[in-house]
């Protein structure tokens, strides 16, 4: 009982704010906690939150653990303060804002990641992989269709698993030079990020801009010649670094797409299609038209498991005839699919992680925290300035918050600066290994010999390319500002 009243009294001192805070904020239903001792505690969770997410390779713990856990506590404060000045449902209200962005992009993101993995099953990468293996390309060659094809399939597909896929094809013809796959893996992260960055669909960060509606669809292209800039720059660099010569052929087993491939990058490309449309023409979410795209995959499955089926009887009747069949294909029936089985192969981490952002992030703005910070950052040293700064941050903490921050704030700017941010926030990463997915990925597959180390050693020539990609935008999209 003890325990109790004393538990009760640091929560009173805590949480009771003085008269004077409480008069100062009137009758409005959003307060400033800057000041205030929950704000501090809310800062100091999401900091010791993001530090485990930092050093997630270290620690092996799943980073979306500390934020969800930090998301909750956060909003926990606001409820209570919230509910002392006698403001019941602000809180709710504001949660219910933030929930809705993240349920928006939440099954948008699902739907994607449910095509990527149902084409990673049919072997659609393996496939692009075996051919490019096959062909005795030399290793400067490699060098570059690795990077190239990293820049162009992220934007469709996404750059940490367009990364996975170019690294793989990497080790298997490296495998006696591993200087030729360290430069490679910094090449293809930096390809795959510049990518992602003039497409809706190549990066979360980007795909949360033309959501939240400031940017249209067609309006990411412009970003497309920056974005080449961004890659090409460090690329030819590093190009007269890369080993001379051609890797010895590889043997191995021939990699060769499963049926329904094709069709199913078909009906990829026409969900993305009736996403745009519904967002340009019907105005309604793209996350819909997702839904809806979710559904053509659905009933190809169910295509092919019913021909799948008849295949099954055809080989078992063809055996009971006594045709000459081969072994494996005696006890080796045609494989089916399942749509639920690459639902449930999502990047569920990711999308927890995501949630986890929103809503802390959500909640320290709704504390007051990203208004000081919109102030400081865009008021005193302007736009330009202030959006290179977030690329920066992107490579040391990550770029979804640090987008969603700025979106959340929402400083006065002009298009062209909004393009701007949404550039550096996606390419910004490429500055370190660990300041995007593609690069953290690839220091776990490629161990050893693409490392921190290793990428931190190109840090100026990609830092080169970062800032002629922020000129060339300044320049070719100069009507937009």
């Amino acid at each position: 009982m003890n325990f109790i009243t004393r538990f009760t009294g640091l929560l009173f001192l805590v949480f009771l704010p003085s008269l004077a805070f409480a008069q100062s904020t009137g009758e409005h239903t959003q307060l400033d906690l800057t000041d205030h001792t929950v704000g501090y505690i809310a800062l100091v969770i999401f900091v010791l939150a993001y530090t485990l997410v930092i050093f997630e390779e270290q620690l092996h713990l799943r980073k979306s653990k500390p934020v969800l856990l930090a998301a909750g506590l956060i909003w926990i404060l606001i409820a209570i303060v919230y509910q002392q000045h006698g403001f019941d449902h602000a809180a709710e209200i504001a949660i219910r804002h933030n929930f809705l962005e993240y349920s928006e992009l939440f099954f948008f993101l699902l739907v994607a990641m449910t095509y990527i993995n149902a084409m990673i099953e049919r072997g659609v990468f393996d496939a692009l992989r075996g051919w490019l293996v096959e062909k005795g390309f030399s290793y400067k060659a490699l060098f570059w269709l690795l990077g190239i094809l990293a820049f162009f399939i992220s934007p469709v597909a996404d750059n940490l698993t367009t990364a996975l896929i170019m690294c793989t094809v990497a080790l298997t013809v490296g495998k006696k030079e591993p200087k030729f796959v360290a430069i490679s893996c910094v090449a293809i992260v930096v390809g795959a990020n510049a990518g992602g960055a003039f497409s809706p669909f190549g990066d979360i960060t980007t795909l949360m801009v033309w959501q939240k509606g400031i940017i249209q669809f067609t309006e990411f292209f412009a970003l497309f010649l920056p974005s080449v800039v961004n890659y090409v720059v460090p690329a030819a660099i590093m190009h007269f670094f890369i080993p001379a010569g051609s890797p010895d052929m590889v043997e191995g087993e021939e990699l060769k797409m499963k049926r329904g491939g094709i069709t199913i990058v078909v009906l990829f490309l026409l969900t993305i299609v009736t996403a745009v449309s519904f967002h340009n023409f019907l105005h309604l979410p793209p996350a819909m038209g997702m839904m809806l795209g979710l559904a053509y995959l659905k009933f190809f499955g169910y295509y092919l498991k019913k021909t799948v089926s008849k295949e099954t009887h055809h080989l078992e009747d063809s055996f009971q005839e006594g045709m000459d069949l081969e072994s494996s294909d005696r006890h080796t029936p045609p494989e089916g699919f399942d749509v639920f089985k690459k639902v449930a192969g999502a990047e569920w981490d990711t999308l927890f992680f995501f949630y986890g952002v929103i809503m802390a992030v959500g909640g320290l703005g709704f504390m007051g925290y990203l208004g000081m910070v919109s102030e400081a950052m865009y008021g005193q040293l302007g736009p330009t300035t202030a959006n290179v700064i977030v690329g920066v941050l992107s490579a040391i903490v990550d770029n979804i918050p640090v987008m969603f921050a700025v979106l959340t704030m929402q400083p006065e700017m002009s298009h062209g600066q909004w393009l701007l941010v949404t550039l550096t926030a996606g390419v910004g990463g490429s500055l370190l290994s660990v300041g995007s997915a593609a690069g953290v990925a690839l220091m776990g597959q490629a161990r050893g010999i693409y490392t921190f180390a290793s990428h931190l050693k190109w840090t100026p020539v990609i830092a080169l390319g970062y800032v002629a990609s922020i000129y060339v935008h300044l320049w070719v999209n100069a009507e937009h500002f």
